[in-house]
């Protein structure tokens, strides 16, 4: 039995998503020549270490198993892409669209569909095409990345609310709820402002 969920597949997520990474941030460098700023302020990178995706496929109740890690699961590797302006969210979308190998299996809009509890960020899961053989036996193989993009404002929000979320002893727990989501309502209007501004901005350079 080997040590990890990920089997002999374990050394390949780290390769894959270096790969991923510099395909994409060449691509935000290259729009960043052609536009004369970057598409996103932060990008956050990881592999999900063994041990959490084994405790996730137990509250999932599914089998501990490397084909659960890999293919029933869809976040093995995982990228938080952190924006200034919703904007630059989109856009970055439409980047990772286009990187070569990769395919879109999977994306929900949650800026514009808010969750009820005022969580807004947008959530994609790719299918990356690698030269490594995955665990059905495929070459090239095919491996999911799970890509969440939001603002600089929503990423701060979602990373109290996961704060609070796991403090199971709160008292007042339908006033926080409230709070939280009318927080999130507020930094959302923020957001559109600060766009709104951004796009006055350009408009009035592009008139010089």
């Amino acid at each position: 039995m080997t040590s990890s969920i990920y089997g002999e597949y374990a050394d390949y997520l780290q390769e894959i998503l270096e790969n991923l990474t510099e395909q994409i941030q060449t691509a935000n460098a290259t729009a960043k020549e052609e536009r004369g700023t970057k598409l996103f302020e932060h990008f956050i990178a990881r592999v999900k270490t063994p041990e959490s995706m084994a405790e996730k496929c137990r509250r999932k109740q599914v089998p501990e198993t490397t084909y659960s890690a890999l293919k029933s699961m869809h976040d093995s590797i995982g990228i938080r892409i952190i924006t200034g302006f919703v904007d630059d969210i989109y856009k970055t979308v439409e980047l990772i669209k286009g990187l070569e190998g990769v395919r879109v299996a999977t994306e929900k809009d949650y800026i514009y569909n808010a969750k009820p509890n005022g969580y807004r960020s947008y959530h994609m899961v790719l299918e990356v095409e690698t030269p490594f053989k995955d665990c059905l036996g495929q070459l090239p193989g095919t491996y999911f990345v799970e890509v969440q993009l939001r603002t600089i404002a929503m990423d701060s929000w979602a990373s109290l609310e996961h704060q609070i979320k796991y403090k199971h002893t709160i008292k007042n727990q339908e006033r926080i709820t409230k709070e939280l989501k009318r927080c999130a309502d507020e930094l959302a209007s923020c957001d559109l402002s600060m766009q709104t501004i951004r796009n006055l901005i350009q408009e009035s350079d592009h008139r010089k």
